[in-house]
């Protein structure tokens, strides 16, 4: 496994951001830098899962309009309503 070289980046915030940085990285025993390291791994985490999800979304809807293939709102709620009952179904079949 390759190592990943860890390099300074300096961020400009205002006082109190610093202040409440730095009450909050106290309250978790934790230093400012690992805080803010911390939560940059997490918003970026985050961020890619949901930009995933946009593309999904997008992918999902090309193919829509491409195939036409769909399961109506009443043959979903059937499906939905049957796992909701602690049945193992498969969902229902995709038509034009």
């Amino acid at each position: 496994m390759a190592v990943t070289a860890i390099r300074p980046v300096a961020i400009k915030i205002d006082e109190e951001t610093k202040a409440r940085v730095k009450r909050l990285a106290d309250a978790r025993h934790r230093t400012p830098h690992w805080l803010m390291r911390e939560a940059i791994i997490q918003y970026v985490e985050r961020e890619e899962k949901r930009e995933a999800f946009r593309q999904a979304t997008r992918d999902a809807w090309e193919e829509y309009r491409t195939t036409g293939l769909h399961v109506s709102s009443d043959e979903a709620d059937v499906w939905l309503s049957r796992l909701e009952q602690g049945n193992d179904t498969d969902p229902p079949q995709c038509h034009s």
